[in-house]
């Protein structure tokens, strides 16, 4: 049963989805000659820069933050809109203190007025212009040092595509643009010119389009602060700066600009920046993925069609007026397997979230992979997800009530409330701990109260109505019929192996699908944490699908042993072996604390933690949802099939 679908994955998520292309999700801008390209800014990122192993910190901060006396446009900082998914994601877009004016064949056509900002003339090739002098104090100094020897980078923006840094793969040698350029050196100088590289593609009508974008930052400690006759060569000093009390660190920031015509369309622009690390180590997890499935599908369908089939087979064989033979096995229980489990609100409240959460990823893993989410339309697959969240409440109270009705439960109301706030009050509880600690470092990371409004909103308003319906549709559908009588009296379980005791179980259960899943779990922490582009979502969409049927297929399994036992407890033990990845996950994120991050500060590390048990909380939930309802269609086939007296 599992191999035709397998079959479907394999053509419908064909190769060519697997590389993920993606359809542009805002209309490309085109400009006359010299017409102006606003430069934005965005936040500045810890990154993995100057070719180090570990990151130092998880904190962004705005780049007008006053403690890095960047230049600012004359005009004033103006917020740049974004969307909620963007905001969410900690972007925190300005306009930018400098202006870039397309290129011209003849520079003297220029319009000074339209090219001028800061009273800096932005036209073709520009050499060695000045942004603006800066005085940094000590205090300053001090928090500019600290940021780069954790290795900030600086984020720009033109015409939305981000400035980026030349780097090249040293095991196929593939150049590529690493997000951002950083702000000081290795040495600890702080970089204060800029080489900017545009490259811009002529249209057969004339107009210009950008498509691509390159900042090589150096340090220069120039001999004198006169701004109004900049010097860019090359100087034996970098600058450094002093944290001596009563120093002034007076410098100033200039810049170079040169536009370079490219063959590059604007349509493939992107394809520099989201870059694959590797595809041969994403195809190898994938294969190595599939033929465990494969092999876990064909352990089921024998278990099922032969030694089930067999016993069944026998059961029903014997003539029930004749008392011939006693039962063994997982026929000892079937006057048990559908009692009620203890606290089924709390069991049917997980299904429920589970199922919502699982039709949020797979809606979202679906528009990724088509391509629909596009890079250039920032915060895209964030408001996707909360949107998709939203909507999807519908689901969520509608498997809920079907299998709270299923266990027996009767208390419409307060399943309908735990559904609607259980977990979204716990994640947001979390969130907003972390936010604290994000206000109180003076972070940018943290979430503005009016975004934080307009998700209590949407919660409020959108979610927990929706849930309510698909309660109501849930309860005028009933739950699933019982198929046998349940004793009056509770069976006596017997000791069980070691092997199927929680913990061993949890373990043993949950390590097939995070193994599965293991590869892009580790690009998947890159991009979370470090700040590196991921784009690989037809890799993605297909190992959370071996996952699944994994986690479905290991569940089964388990719950067949565990009748085989005589223990008639599986609802719950399901969910939880089937959740049992998200303990892997949790083992594995320690892991990467220890060996990938060296976080300086105590705020970073309870973020990381913070996030962590997030990511693993929505992984149990998810993964104990398909593994209780793949036990839940196991059972019954394998109940409904045995003829009781």
């Amino acid at each position: 049963m599992c191999l035709p679908r397998l079959l479907a994955i394999g053509l419908i998520l064909s190769h060519s989805l697997v590389s993920a292309f993606y359809l542009p999700g805002a209309a490309p801008k085109d400009y006359r000659q010299g017409e102006d390209v606003e430069v934005d800014v965005n936040v500045l990122k810890p990154g993995l820069g100057y070719e180090a192993e570990n990151l130092r910190s998880l904190l962004n901060y705005d780049y007008y933050d006053e403690r890095f006396d960047f230049c600012k446009p004359e005009s004033g900082v103006r917020s740049m809109r974004s969307s909620l998914g963007a905001i969410l994601f900690g972007d925190r877009i300005f306009n930018g203190p400098i202006k870039v004016c397309e290129s011209k064949e003849n520079p003297a056509e220029e319009d000074a007025e339209d090219c001028h900002s800061m009273q800096v003339k932005m036209n073709v090739n520009e050499t060695c212009k000045a942004i603006c002098g800066v005085t940094v104090e000590p205090q300053n100094a001090k928090f500019i040092d600290e940021r780069i020897r954790e290795d900030y980078s600086i984020n720009w923006l033109v015409d939305g595509l981000p400035a980026g840094e030349v780097k090249e793969d040293t095991n196929t040698g593939e150049v590529f643009y690493d997000l951002g350029f950083d702000l000081g050196n290795k040495d600890g100088s702080l970089n204060n010119h800029y080489e900017i590289v545009i490259k811009y593609h002529v249209r057969p009508n004339g107009f210009f389009r950008v498509v691509g974008v390159t900042v090589w930052p150096s340090s220069l400690h120039r001999p004198t602060t006169d701004i109004s006759s900049p010097q860019c060569g090359n100087h034996e000093r970098p600058l450094k700066l002093s944290e001596v009390e009563n120093s002034k660190n007076k410098f100033y920031y200039t810049y170079s600009v040169n536009w370079e015509e490219s063959s590059t369309v604007w349509a493939t622009r992107w394809d520099n920046y989201l870059r694959i690390y590797d595809p041969r180590i994403h195809t190898f997890s994938l294969i190595n993925s599939l033929v465990m499935v494969i092999f876990l599908c064909a352990l089921v369908s024998s278990l099922l069609l032969k030694t089930v089939k067999g016993d069944i087979s026998r059961y029903n064989a014997i003539d029930l007026d004749e008392d011939v033979q006693e039962d063994y096995g997982w026929k000892l229980v079937h006057g048990e397997v559908f009692r009620t489990p203890k606290s089924p609100i709390l069991l049917s409240v997980l299904v429920g979230n589970g199922t919502q959460l699982c039709a949020m990823i797979g809606v979202t893993l679906v528009f990724a992979t088509l391509g629909f989410l596009s890079p250039s339309n920032r915060g895209a697959l964030a408001t996707v997800m909360l949107m998709s969240w939203t909507f999807f409440g519908i689901i969520g109270g509608y498997m809920a009530t079907r299998t709270y009705m299923t266990m027996g439960g009767t208390d419409q109301r307060k399943l309908v409330f735990l559904t609607s706030f259980l977990l979204p009050t716990f994640i947001f509880a979390v969130v907003f701990i972390l936010n604290l600690i994000l206000i109180f470092k003076e972070s940018s990371g943290a979430v503005p109260f009016g975004t934080m409004l307009v998700i209590v909103i949407l919660w409020f308003a959108i979610s927990v109505p929706l849930i309510s319906v698909g309660a109501w549709l849930g309860k005028k559908h009933g739950g699933l019929p019982s198929l046998l009588r349940v004793n009056q009296i509770p069976r006596q379980i017997p000791p069980p192996p070691k092997y199927l005791r929680p913990v061993p179980s949890i373990l043993a259960t949950g390590i097939l699908p995070f193994g599965a899943a293991f590869i892009e779990g580790y690009f998947l922490f890159s991009s979370i944490f470090a700040a590196r582009a991921y784009y690989a979502f037809g890799f993605l969409a297909m190992t959370s699908g071996v996952v699944a049927l994994t986690t479905a297929t290991v569940t089964i399994l388990f719950v067949y042993f565990l009748l085989c036992a005589e223990d008639y407890r599986w609802h719950w033990r399901s969910f939880i072996a089937g959740g049992g990845s998200a303990v892997w996950l949790l083992i594995y994120g320690t892991y990467y604390w220890l060996s990938r991050l060296s976080l300086d500060s105590f705020a970073s590390t309870i973020l990381y933690f913070g996030y962590l048990i997030i990511l693993a909380s929505i992984n149990f939930i998810v993964t104990g949802t398909i593994g209780f309802l793949a036990a839940t269609w196991a059972v019954r086939r394998l109940y409904s099939a045995v003829r009781i007296d």
